[in-house]
């Protein structure tokens, strides 16, 4: 299984590899955009490995990054329970 993340281009070089700066929520990675030819600086694109995958419409964009948050916030909360569970108080 392989896990891809939108991202949103910053900026994009005229070279072979067609290098381009992709805001990751604040993460900014170098990534490739050769396989993606229409992608544009603005423009939301789907990465793995370092490589553009495909180019996102805003609406999937936003979809992707919610979807994210709630994994985000179910993981934060199964943590939370966890170390409650954990937390065994001050011993007799």
């Amino acid at each position: 299984m392989c896990l891809a993340i939108p991202g949103r281009v910053l900026s994009i070089a005229d070279d072979a590899l067609r290098s381009a700066r992709v805001d990751f929520g604040g993460v900014i990675k170098s990534i490739s955009l050769a396989l993606l030819l229409e992608a544009r600086v603005g423009d939301h694109v789907l990465v793995h490995a370092g490589l553009g995958l495909q180019v996102l419409d805003e609406a999937a964009a936003h979809d992707v990054f919610a979807a994210v948050a709630e994994l985000e916030r179910g993981l934060a909360e199964s943590d939370a329970v966890t170390d409650a569970d954990t937390d065994t108080g001050p011993s007799s």
